[in-house]
């Protein structure tokens, strides 16, 4: 069981990197020839390439983050009112999501990366 939950993890990682291998060795000679490199080789090399997170990806990540849990506050909240016992436990679970967006938020307003104007 836990073999066939490794392969699907780590086999789609390993044949990409064999594939990214091959394509550098394939541009690496390329220029050892001296021929122009095609811009779509640039392009499809740094395609997948993480950028820093900026302000506004931050901020977005915590409006998303505290949408879901006062979703999940709403969503316990009208669940047990309708049962009448008013204890609500599923509260403390959506303030765990709740505070993680909170954290994004504020963190937006100190992060140094700027968003990219288009």
């Amino acid at each position: 069981m836990f073999l066939v939950i490794g392969a699907i993890v780590i086999v789609p990682v390993y044949l990409k990197s064999r594939e990214r291998l091959e394509m550098q060795s394939t541009l690496r000679a390329a220029i050892d020839k001296g021929q122009p490199v095609p811009p779509e080789v640039i392009e499809a090399l740094t395609r997948n390439v993480k950028v820093a997170p900026t302000s506004l990806s931050d901020l977005r990540t915590g409006v998303i983050w505290l949408a879901v849990g006062i979703g999940i506050g709403l969503s316990s909240h009208f669940a047990e009112f309708n049962g009448g016992d008013h204890d609500f436990p599923g509260l403390g679970i959506a303030c765990i999501p709740a505070v993680i967006g909170l954290a994004f938020i504020v963190l937006s307003f100190f992060n140094p990366n700027k968003p990219k104007s288009a």
